[in-house]
């Protein structure tokens, strides 16, 4: 397994939050993968990405097979989180969605987050149910109810480096000039970063790096609403983050229909098995290799011999991958 970035103090690593937020703020733009699930996040982490993001249009598709029109629970996503931040050392953003409810509402959301290991929450300024920024029929609250949600997560974290991103949807409800008042309002309040969700151009991808007197988000879906640029292209407008939230389940969803389709037909997997990780390389990828390891401290000889015949085939089992 690769490690992290993550410095050293002492004999302490580096907080997760303290190096999302030393990432944010570095030069470069910092390019966020989304994933679903614990084994996505290692794939991302092994890919050399510094931070991944956990939405919700993920989770609920994964976890509910449902569409994100707000069916999934806090208790859910905050479950969903903790297996993805205990399988990585990078540090994991999470859809927050509205903070399901109210300032109140947002501040327990805060604290079950930080408990399930999150290093960043996203909160939208949407009417409840909310649904993804780029469908049909979104509402939002009034400026000065979200920048009171705002407040409430700041004042609820307990690490005072936990990256509070503030989104507003206001641009496909009361366009582009209120949007870039309540993400300038957003920032008053307390946010850390600002995510203006859905523009439609790139013009007004340029409004909003200018308009923003505060670090800016991008989020890129894949036939979406937003120009799809290069990241490089991106930060020349002065963006500081763009996140690729969906490009995972989108890619998976298209491989397990071609591979469901083929098994259908055929009645085997032989033509694209070219196509799959082999059962050794996904091995060593989950990190069985390193429980081999554990195995081999901290079991007695008569148990290792009793599971593997000795200690050389366990030696060759780890080898393997196996």
């Amino acid at each position: 397994m690769k490690k992290s970035k993550i410095k050293l103090e002492g004999s302490f690593k580096m907080k997760k939050a303290t190096r999302l937020k030393q990432l944010i703020g570095k030069d470069q733009i910092l390019i966020i993968p989304g994933v679903y699930d614990a084994l996505g996040a290692k794939i991302a982490e092994n890919s050399g990405f510094e931070a991944i993001i956990m939405g919700g249009y993920p989770t609920a598709a994964s976890r509910l097979g449902q569409p994100d029109i707000g069916y999934v629970t806090m208790t859910e996503m905050a479950e969903n989180a903790k297996y993805i931040a205990n399988a990585v050392d990078i540090p994991l953003f999470v859809d927050g969605d509205t903070g399901y409810g109210n300032a109140l509402s947002v501040m327990r959301t805060v604290k079950e987050f930080e408990q399930a290991g999150v290093s960043g929450i996203f909160f939208e300024d949407q009417k409840w149910p909310k649904r993804c920024g780029h469908m049909e029929g979104k509402r939002v609250i009034s400026i000065e109810e979200h920048c009171k949600k705002i407040e409430a997560a700041v004042k609820a974290k307990e690490d005072p480096d936990l990256v509070i991103v503030a989104r507003t949807d206001a641009r496909a409800v009361n366009g582009i000039d209120d949007a870039i008042k309540r993400g300038n309002a957003y920032s008053k309040a307390g946010a850390d970063l600002i995510f203006i969700e859905a523009p439609q151009s790139v013009d007004e991808l340029k409004l909003i790096a200018k308009s923003i007197k505060a670090p800016k988000l991008v989020n890129v879906i894949e036939h979406g609403r937003t120009p799809s640029l290069t990241a490089a292209e991106y930060h020349k407008m002065g963006f500081d983050v763009v996140i690729f939230p969906l490009s995972c389940i989108y890619t998976v969803s298209k491989a397990l229909k071609s591979l469901f389709k083929k098994l259908k037909e055929d009645g085997t997997t032989k033509c694209i098995e070219k196509d799959m990780i082999s059962f050794n390389e996904f091995n060593k990828l989950i990190g069985l290799p390193n429980y081999r390891k554990l195995e081999e401290k901290f079991l007695t000889d008569s148990v290792i011999k009793d599971k593997y015949g000795s200690k050389e085939k366990l030696e060759e089992a780890m080898r393997q991958g196996r």
